[in-house]
């Protein structure tokens, strides 16, 4: 979810209506939820970009927003129909995404979204603390006054989709929150592990993001780590960060 301070994905157009029942089987410590009944992916328009690159941002995009689920077959037809694109296409999409860990494939059931045991979801939250506490310090090296501004102007952005309280929203405003930060930082390498990681934890993030008492939370955290950030206060910045990716984890996996 690239290339450098450019944006990397562009906010969906539409609510779409996902899936808000999870369920986790504690005998085998991985998570599983059921697919969206009635849920499409949007047709992929045809233009400017690579069709491959739509194509797998609208993967990435289906399995974040919960229109995917861990665990959930791939049907090649399905996706081509849905998409309105060439299974020639489909596939050379569908490897990068696999070859990222995102999908994975059985030899009875075919390719399918990858699930994720508790205990990896408790490492790569811990992984996503650090990597995002990089990036925020490497920012307030980096970045100029202009940048923290236009910083501050996203964070608003995504406060507000907090309060809308619509996860397709606040999926995309936080992708873009991060983006900003890995650009100032001048880190491609953690933008890209960090899109990478939540998107192994898809299933448990969407949990997380769609309680009203965490969007709260959340702003809160947002408004403390930009208060260190226009401070350049790196420990208090780096330490704002970790706390929120911190208390992600607790609101998910509890």
């Amino acid at each position: 979810m690239a290339n450098g301070a450019s944006r990397m994905v562009k906010r969906r157009a539409g609510r779409p209506t996902l899936a808000s029942a999870l369920a986790a089987d504690p005998a085998r410590s991985e998570v599983r939820v059921a697919p969206v009944l009635g849920v499409r992916l949007q047709p992929v328009q045809q233009a400017s970009a690579p069709l491959r690159n739509k194509i797998i941002a609208a993967l990435r995009s289906a399995i974040e927003t919960g229109v995917l689920v861990p665990g959930q077959r791939l049907i090649e037809k399905d996706l081509c129909e849905q998409l309105g694109v060439s299974r020639t296409s489909l596939r050379e999409a569908l490897r990068e995404v696999q070859a990222e860990g995102i999908l994975e494939y059985n030899s009875s059931r075919g390719l399918s979204v990858s699930s994720i045991s508790v205990e990896d979801a408790k490492n790569i939250y811990r992984l996503r603390s650090v990597l995002e506490a990089l990036a925020v310090e490497q920012f307030i090296e980096q970045a100029s006054d202009a940048q923290i501004d236009e910083l501050v102007e996203e964070s608003e952005r995504l406060k507000k989709a907090y309060r809308g309280g619509v996860l397709a929203d606040i999926v995309a405003a936080k992708r873009d929150f991060y983006d900003r930060i890995c650009a100032g930082a001048k880190n491609q390498i953690a933008f890209d592990m960090i899109n990478r990681l939540v998107l192994r934890t898809s299933s448990l993030r969407k949990r997380s993001l769609v309680r009203k008492e965490r969007h709260a939370q959340s702003i809160k955290e947002i408004e403390a780590l930009m208060k260190a950030i226009q401070r350049r206060d790196t420990a208090r910045a780096r330490a704002a960060a970790i706390e929120h990716v911190n208390n992600s984890a607790i609101s998910a996996l509890r």
